[in-house]
């Protein structure tokens, strides 16, 4: 299926929100819940990165970082929704994705645009792989998986981003 992935943040409406989970049996429901936390501590991550890569220079390539990084806050919000709507809260230690992130980002940035990018086209094919792996093992039900499919989609222009940016330094 096809996602316009020039959507950076998806309008959400109040019947989007729904409590989920009934009539699913406990280890599908238990499936979905480490898939959905998974996803949101690595959403983080990515969010941080980006958030640690943007510098004060009024530059193409600090557009497209806060672009990025508003998109992956979306993402993770997107995924904290769902562990509460399917009754689960954000892992505990999530704290350390965080740390994560700062130190990939800041260490990037330190290291110039080359490894800022480069950076970026690892970080996002490793979520682009760890999606598949979850879309393809974890029974989701309908709207969760658009959202994951959408989410993986836009990781993928991502990557296509940063390669382009690559190429013209």
């Amino acid at each position: 299926m096809p996602y316009d992935i020039s959507i950076i943040r998806p309008q959400i409406q109040a019947n989007d929100v729904q409590l989920r989970g009934e009539g699913v049996s406990l280890a599908r429901q238990n499936s979905i819940k480490k898939a959905l936390r998974t996803l949101h501590t690595l959403e983080l991550t990515a969010t941080n990165i980006y958030k640690y890569q943007i510098t004060s220079e009024k530059s193409e390539l600090n557009r497209h970082l806060i672009m990025a990084m508003c998109n992956e806050m979306t993402h993770y919000q997107d995924f904290q929704v769902k562990l509460y709507e399917y009754g689960s809260r954000p892992n505990c230690l999530r704290w350390a994705y965080y740390i994560v992130g700062a130190v990939l980002g800041c260490w990037s940035r330190i290291r110039g645009e080359k490894a800022i990018l480069e950076t970026g086209i690892w970080v996002e094919t490793k979520a682009v792989n760890h999606y598949g792996q979850l879309l393809k093992e974890v029974e989701w039900d309908d709207e969760t998986r658009r959202i994951v499919e959408k989410n993986q989609a836009d990781e993928d222009g991502h990557i296509a981003r940063w390669r382009k940016l690559l190429e013209t330094i």
